[in-house]
C-alpha cells in the first residue's frame, strides 16, 4: 500500500478511471449482442438499426481513448459486413 499522499491519489485516480473504461467497453459489448442477435433473427431491418446504434456506441468510446481506431474501425467493418452477407 502507497505511503505518499500524491500515490495514494494516483491509486484512486486510476481505479476511477479503469471503472469508467470497463463500463464503456461492456457497453460496446452490449450494442455489438444486440446487432449479433438480430443478425441471428434474420430480421435485416432490426439488424440495420441495431448497426447504427452500435457504431455509434464504438465511436463515442473510440473518441474518449478507450478503443484505437483501427480497433473500432474493425468492429464495425464485421458488424456490417455480417449484415450484408445476410439474404
Amino acid at each position: 500500500m502507497a505511503n505518499i499522499k500524491s500515490a495514494k491519489k494516483r491509486i484512486l485516480v486510476a481505479q476511477k478511471r479503469a471503472d469508467r473504461n470497463k463500463a464503456a467497453r461492456s457497453k460496446v459489448k452490449t450494442y455489438i449482442k444486440k446487432v449479433d442477435e438480430a443478425i441471428a433473427s434474420g430480421d435485416k431491418a432490426a439488424a440495420q438499426a441495431a448497426l447504427v446504434q452500435a457504431t455509434s456506441v464504438i465511436d463515442k468510446a473510440t473518441s474518449k481513448g478507450i478503443y484505437h481506431r483501427n480497433t473500432s474501425s474493425r468492429k464495425i467493418s464485421r458488424l456490417a459486413l455480417a449484415i450484408n452477407k445476410m439474404a
